[in-house]
C-alpha cells in the first residue's frame, strides 16, 4: 500500500475529522469480544467531540446491534448513530409492501443468523420455509459455521428456478464465527446469483447505505468525514465510492491475509485507503 499515511492511533486523525463512520465487526470487536483498546478508543474520540456514526453490513436491524456492543463492555453514549444494512432494508421493505396493493402478504423465505426475526419485525410477510413456496427471499444472515453451502443450494434452487428475487441485508461474504473464518451471506447470494437469480444488494459497499449514513450525520464535509473498516472490499472501495476519505485497520477480515491476498484485493477493487492503522486504538 504506497502513500498510505500509518498513524500510531486514532487519536492522530482526530483534528483531521470532524465524523467518523466506523465498522464493527473486524473493527471494535470480532464477534465475541471487543478488540484490545478498542472500548476506550471510542469513548474517548466521543470525548474529543467527535460525531462517530456506527455503520455494519449485519442483516439485524440497528437495535439489536447497539444492544449486542453494549453486551460486549462499549459504553452506552460512545457512538451517536448505530445503522445496519438490515435497518436500510427493513425500511425499503416497508416502503415497498406499503405501496402494494395485493390483499395477500408476500410469502417470505428468510436466512438468518440465530434465528433472529428482526429483519422482519412489523412487516407483513407470510414467512415459509422453503424456496418452491416463496414469492422474496430475505437473506440476512449465514449460519455457516452450521450449515455447508450444500445446504443453502437446496433451499434456494427451486426459488432460483422460478427468478424469485434475493434481497441480501449482509454482502459480507466472510465472517468471522467462534470456529473460525466462515462464508457469510454474501457468499450465499453470490451462488444464488450463480443460478441465474436475481439478486438485490443492501449494505457495504453499495451506495444506498453510504447515502444514508451521511443523511443521518447531516451530510457533513465530505473531506472531514473518515470511514473506517477492516474489508478493502466493503469499507474501503464503498468509503471510497461514497467520496469520503478511508481508513484501514489491520484487525477482523485484513488480519487473516497475506500481503499477496491484500495486494490483489486492492488491485480487484481499485481501492486504497488514506490510512492504515494496526488496530483500532487510542
Amino acid at each position: 500500500m504506497h502513500n498510505v499515511r500509518i498513524p500510531r492511533g486514532i487519536q492522530d486523525l482526530v483534528d483531521l475529522f470532524d465524523c467518523f463512520i466506523v465498522d464493527q465487526f473486524g473493527v471494535l470487536h470480532d464477534g465475541t469480544r471487543p478488540y484490545p483498546g478498542a472500548v476506550d478508543a471510542l469513548v474517548m474520540l466521543k470525548q474529543a467531540g467527535k460525531t462517530i456514526l456506527v455503520l455494519s453490513n449485519s442483516g439485524r436491524r440497528s437495535g439489536p446491534n447497539e444492544q449486542r456492543l453494549l453486551g460486549f463492555g462499549f459504553q452506552n453514549g460512545s457512538w451517536d448513530y448505530f445503522l445496519s444494512s438490515g435497518e436500510v432494508a427493513w425500511k425499503r421493505l416497508d416502503r415497498m409492501l406499503r405501496e402494494r396493493s395485493a390483499a395477500q402478504p408476500l410469502k417470505c423465505l428468510l436466512m438468518a443468523r440465530g434465528g433472529d426475526r428482526s429483519a422482519v419485525e412489523g412487516l407483513p410477510l407470510e414467512i415459509v420455509e422453503s424456496g418452491a413456496e416463496a414469492d422474496i427471499v430475505l437473506l440476512s444472515g449465514s449460519m455457516g459455521d452450521h450449515f455447508d453451502m450444500d445446504h443453502y443450494r437446496r433451499l434456494l434452487e427451486p426459488a432460483a428456478a422460478r427468478n424469485v428475487t434475493c434481497i441480501c441485508t449482509n454482502p459480507d461474504k466472510i465472517m468471522l464465527t467462534q470456529v473460525g473464518p466462515r462464508f457469510g451471506a454474501g457468499r450465499i447470494a453470490e451462488v444464488y446469483a450463480e443460478m441465474g437469480a436475481p439478486v438485490t444488494w443492501i449494505g457495504k459497499p453499495f451506495p444506498e447505505i453510504y447515502e444514508a449514513a451521511v443523511e443521518m450525520l447531516g451530510r457533513p464535509l465530505a473531506a472531514r468525514t473518515a470511514c473506517v473498516g477492516d474489508s478493502i472490499e466493503h469499507d474501503i472501495a464503498g468509503g471510497q465510492r461514497a467520496g469520503l476519505p478511508t481508513v484501514l485497520v489491520g484487525t477482523g477480515i485484513l488480519g487473516m491475509l497475506t500481503g499477496a491476498e491484500k495486494a490483489e484485493l486492492l488491485r480487484q477493487h481499485g481501492a486504497a485507503p488514506d490510512y492504515f492503522l494496526p488496530a483500532f486504538v487510542w
